[in-house]
């Protein structure tokens, strides 16, 4: 069973620097390393492609971009994770996570802009993304605001 998570956090940027630091090749391994040191993502971030989040050792989640409105929104779906460069089978590790959405919200007013996160997470990794989310969140504020 899924639950959502939310978190939020102001940035001094406009939306637009946001984005790019959020999806920028450079700048989204630094703020994910959070979750996996080696974190690496292959995708155009184009909505209805296919997004491969892994942790360097081709392990990690199958997912698409159903969604994107530049500058706004961004939305992932997760569809299945995977092993060393294989997408795994349906199974019961991999059924708690198909169809898990990850949203991003970016609302900009006088400069400041509020970012927001919603994402469905297994019970069991709830606690984990409670800790790290806003971490992960702090390092994305950091390179917005000096970068």
């Amino acid at each position: 069973m899924l639950y959502r998570v939310y978190f939020k956090i102001d940035i001094d940027a406009a939306n637009s620097k946001v984005w790019d630091v959020l999806w920028g090749k450079e700048t989204y391994p630094k703020w994910t390393k959070i979750f996996s040191e080696d974190s690496q993502v292959e995708t155009d971030w184009e909505e209805g492609s296919k997004a491969l989040f892994t942790n360097g050792e081709g392990s990690g989640m199958v997912s698409r971009i159903y969604k994107r409105i530049t500058n706004e929104f961004m939305g992932i779906e997760h569809l299945g994770m995977l092993e060393k460069g294989v997408e795994l089978p349906p199974d019961e590790k991999t059924k708690d996570w198909v169809g898990a959405k990850e949203d991003y919200t970016l609302t900009e007013e006088n400069g400041i802009t509020t970012l927001e996160v919603g994402m469905d997470s297994a019970e069991e990794y709830q606690s984990y993304f409670e800790k790290t989310f806003p971490k992960a969140l702090q390092i994305v504020k950091e390179l917005s605001e000096n970068l």
